[in-house]
């Protein structure tokens, strides 16, 4: 059977448990569906993450937020078009977009989640002066680099149109 993955954004207004029972009525109808069709072996949930309330790029459905879930799925594709009936029918589910893929690696954890413990690991660096010298002093008019440069060399060095007069 094909390999798919299937990513789906339910509204912020329901709850964690709420996203997984939708899933579970998902994958529990996607069997019954296969259990009726003669010679056929089911449909497998190889991987299951969830991916947390996440900030959405664009309003969807009046909706800033939203739970994302990613399914990684073995079943067939009658199946995958009964599934994404259902994702569409449902009114808690905002978005839903399925693949298909070569290979799931259910024992690594995907992009997203790899990269959440990332941001994990790096630890405190400590407060950032912003915008201050390393003494503390405030950043003044005459501190940019062309002031000091200039500050510090004479025309004259430069041939600059003070270099033949003199005082």
């Amino acid at each position: 059977m094909p390999l798919y993955e299937t990513v789906l954004i339910a509204r912020s207004d329901v709850t964690q448990q709420q996203v997984e029972t939708i899933v579970d009525t998902l994958t529990a109808q996607m069997d019954a569906e296969i259990g009726a069709e003669p010679n056929s072996e089911g449909s497998v949930v190889k991987k299951r993450e969830y991916w947390g309330l996440r900030s959405l790029a664009y309003r969807i459905k009046k909706n800033r937020k939203g739970h994302y879930m990613l399914l990684g799925l073995d079943a067939h594709p009658t199946t995958m078009k009964e599934m994404e009936r259902q994702l569409s029918l449902n009114e808690d589910i905002l978005r839903y977009m399925t693949i298909r893929v070569d290979v799931i690696d259910a024992e690594a954890p995907s992009a997203i989640l790899a990269r959440k413990s990332d941001d994990r690991e790096r630890g405190f660096r400590g407060p950032k002066p912003a915008g201050r010298f390393e003494s503390g002093r405030k950043r003044g008019y005459d501190d940019r680099e062309e002031f000091r440069a200039r500050d510090e060399s004479p025309a004259t060095e430069f041939g600059g149109f003070n270099a033949g007069i003199e005082e």
